[in-house]
Order: C-alpha cells, then sequence, then structure tokens
C-alpha cells in the first residue's frame, strides 16, 4: 500500500516541475519580446521625432522615408541619414546624403537599391516644403570617388549608401522636377 501512495504523489511531482519549467519559459520569452517590441516602439517614435525636426527624404516607389540629420559620421547613420557638410541644401546644388544599408540590420536605405530612372525623390525641408526630384542616375562608384559630391550646376540630390558587399558605393541622383517646391503645410 505505501508503494501505491509514493508512486502517486511521483506523477504530481513531474507535473509541478513541468508547469513551473513552462512557466519559467513563458516568462523568458514574454521578456525577449518584450525588450525587442519596446526598442522597436522607441526607434520608430524617434524616428517620427527626428522627422518633424529635421529635412526629410521619401521615396515612396521603394518604401523609403527617413530623417536628414547633418553630417555623416556612425553616430548620426546609426540613427538616421546625414547631409554631406559642405554641400548644396534642400532646392539648391548638389544637396548629398549618406544612409546605411544591410542584408542584416533594417536600415533606411536598405531598398535604394530598387529605385529606377524616372521615380520620384521628395526632400521636404525643416518648413516641410517639398521638393520634387526625378531619378535620372544610378551607379556605383569606389569609396574614394568623391565627385560625386561637387556642385554641377544644377539642382539635383544625390543619395549615398553601401553596396551589399560593402565594397563599394551605390549612387542615385536625382534632378528638381518642373514641378519644383510644393508647400505640404
Amino acid at each position: 500500500m505505501k508503494n501505491k501512495i509514493e508512486n502517486n504523489s511521483n506523477p504530481d511531482l513531474k507535473q509541478r516541475i513541468i508547469f513551473v519549467t513552462g512557466i519559467i519559459f513563458i516568462a523568458a520569452g514574454l521578456s525577449v519580446l518584450g525588450f525587442f517590441g519596446v526598442r522597436k516602439i522607441y526607434r520608430e517614435y524617434r524616428k517620427f521625432q527626428l522627422m518633424r525636426e529635421n529635412v526629410v527624404v521619401e521615396i515612396p516607389s521603394v518604401n523609403i522615408k527617413a530623417p536628414v540629420l547633418e553630417g555623416t559620421e556612425n553616430e548620426i547613420l546609426s540613427q538616421a541619414t546625414g547631409h554631406f557638410n559642405n554641400t548644396g541644401d534642400v532646392g539648391a546644388g548638389n544637396y548629398c546624403i549618406a544612409g546605411h544599408s544591410s542584408t542584416i540590420y533594417k536600415e533606411y536605405f536598405n531598398n535604394l537599391k530598387k529605385v529606377s530612372t524616372g521615380d520620384e525623390i521628395f526632400l521636404y525641408d525643416k518648413q516641410k516644403n517639398k521638393y520634387v526630384y526625378v531619378i535620372d542616375d544610378i551607379f556605383i562608384v569606389e569609396p574614394n570617388e568623391t565627385w560625386i559630391l561637387q556642385d554641377f550646376d544644377d539642382v539635383r540630390v544625390t543619395l549615398v549608401t553601401c553596396t551589399d558587399d560593402g565594397t563599394q558605393r551605390l549612387t542615385v541622383v536625382g534632378k528638381l522636377s518642373d514641378n519644383k517646391k510644393q508647400s505640404e503645410k
């Protein structure tokens, strides 16, 4: 009779252990999901905050919309795209923007390689006036080819990002459209 009682309590102990283990795994899973969820929400919040306060670049055909901060240092490019110092301004000269792309990380210019000539690029200045550019050239350069940042006596935007293997730079040039500036307020 004693053996029978001991055998009955053993399954009860196993069930408790399995139950507690399950609760631990569920809690750990929710913690991991919570961490990444909060991180994603914060990143989106920060992106919209930066877009309210800064220039914005948008290419609707490939679902790109990103804030443009001043400078191209890694600190800048880790949170937005960056305007090359001493290049044009929105609606004037050669306004040059750099942005990361990566097959591993979700970066702002990941879809830049999918653009086509004729696609539109919208730039919104800090007052949210909209400037329409039309892509007329897409090419690859070596990292040391800085001639793409020069002024070309026209009004253009030059977008620069790494190629998939990171050894070269994909360059997309858009020229200011005849539609030019539109108030977007």
